[in-house]
């Protein structure tokens, strides 16, 4: 699966807003954004007032570069999300939200999406007793998600159990850092979801 393999801070710096790509780094005073909030590039300073269209664009783009999504793949799952019952941005979000990189995130096991992607891509984890190394599986209702055995005792897990409660676990995940194991409640709903993007803009976008 092709990916995206730029500079990540350049993309929360053209965002115009700190998208956490980076993990603790977006949280220190190193962080690009805090030292250039403005867009990259030899206009960036000077950009005139956005349109309509360019706000929709801005927040479709800020929402697959957040999850890490090409845009092949994130229209595909608009177009699910505009196939389901429901609100199609609250759809939307859910899909991204259940994607298995995304819930090892969550769960704190990995400092950015990034990090998780690269531990599912590693063959890390087990999905109901399954080895599962494709970042986009969807994770469902119900399942079970655990680090496997022999990848217990690597860095990036011995810091999640040393660190576990710092981090906010979202009700939607039942997280035992001790066994290093995650089990979906349910698919969250949009008041569980805390990230911070307009949907509607998006659904406005992909409706024209």
């Amino acid at each position: 699966m092709a990916r995206y393999t730029g500079p990540d801070c350049k993309l929360c710096r053209r965002e115009k807003t700190k998208l956490f790509l980076k993990g603790k780094k977006c949280e220190s005073a190193k962080c690009p954004i805090e030292i250039r909030p403005y867009p990259p590039g030899e206009h960036g300073r000077g950009r005139p007032k956005e349109s309509e269209y360019q706000l929709q664009l801005r927040e479709k783009q800020k929402t697959r570069r957040i999850y890490g999504v090409l845009e092949k793949q994130f229209h595909n799952y608009y177009e699910e999300a505009n196939r389901k019952a429901g609100k199609t941005g609250e759809n939307l979000l859910q899909i991204l939200e259940s994607r298995l990189d995304n819930v090892v995130y969550r769960a704190g096991f990995a400092e950015s999406r990034d990090a998780a992607r690269q531990q599912v891509r590693h063959g890390h984890f087990l999905v109901n007793g399954r080895k599962v190394d494709i970042p986009s599986y969807r994770v469902r209702e119900h399942d079970i998600i655990e680090v496997r055995e022999k990848a217990r005792n690597l860095m990036p897990y011995e810091v999640a159990r040393a660190v576990a409660g710092d981090k906010t676990v979202p009700a939607w995940l039942g997280v035992s850092a001790e066994q290093m194991r995650v089990l979906v409640h349910q698919l969250p709903v949009r008041q569980q979801i805390d990230t911070l993007v307009q949907e509607q803009l998006i659904v406005e976008l992909y409706s024209k």
